[in-house]
């Protein structure tokens, strides 16, 4: 259940970021993996395709 909450908070917060602090958080991800993406190719994704990367990795940052 908490796995479930942490999902749904996660994503509600993504969901009021806007373009440039998704692209922010994109390139400045600190995980246990690396994001590598060009500035060009983050400005041509659609902003709930943002979001969405974003929340991939954040949700495997968390699995072990």
């Amino acid at each position: 259940m908490v796995a479930k909450e942490h999902f749904e908070q996660t994503a509600v917060s993504l969901s009021s970021l806007g373009r440039d602090e998704l692209k922010r958080r994109i390139k400045n991800f600190n995980g246990r993996f690396r994001l590598d993406f060009t500035d060009d190719y983050l400005e041509n994704l659609p902003v709930d395709r943002l979001r969405h990367v974003l929340l991939a990795a954040l949700i495997n940052n968390k699995r072990s």
